[in-house]
């Protein structure tokens, strides 16, 4: 049951990685403008029936915020970790043992950061990624120990 769990992780993890050079690429591509003006249509409708709904307001500020150098920083940050993530991801499932503490590691760093977000800004989704990432990193080392003791047993 674990190892299909891990490769339903992995699996799942390699995704996110493409979703977020989808992103990356969109921020790259999109003006701050632009993402501003989607917003305001999207919120629209909410904001027409309620002035004060808390987070269709959040969400309009936010985009209202958004810079040049904001989405620069945030695309280049999705592509470097959406590009390092699917590279890792398809190592691991091709079996290539070296990827195995090189996944840990970087899960691992961007958790360490995940959670500096948490305390600075704090969201429900950053908390549940920072939580699936824990839960990923657990499973990864576990299967490397298996992995590293009996490489050919563990292919099962």
């Amino acid at each position: 049951m674990l190892d299909r769990t891990f490769l339903i992780s992995l699996i799942l993890k390699g995704l996110d990685g493409v979703i977020e050079l989808i992103g990356g690429v969109a921020l790259l591509v999109v003006t701050p403008e632009q993402i501003a003006a989607v917003v305001q249509s999207l919120t629209r409708p909410e904001l027409s029936e309620d002035p004060n709904d808390p987070l269709a307001n959040w969400i309009v500020r936010y985009a209202d915020s958004l810079d040049v150098s904001t989405t620069l920083f945030g695309a280049v940050y999705l592509l470097v970790h959406g590009v390092v993530k699917i590279f890792l991801v398809v190592a691991v499932l091709r079996g290539k043992l070296w990827a195995y503490p090189w996944l840990i590691g970087f899960l691992v760093l961007f958790i360490g950061y995940q959670g500096f977000e948490l305390i600075v800004h704090f969201s429900w989704g950053l908390l549940l990624l920072t939580a699936f990432d824990i839960f990923i990193v657990i499973l990864t080392v576990r299967e490397y120990r298996l992995r590293r003791h009996d490489p050919v047993g563990a292919g099962r």
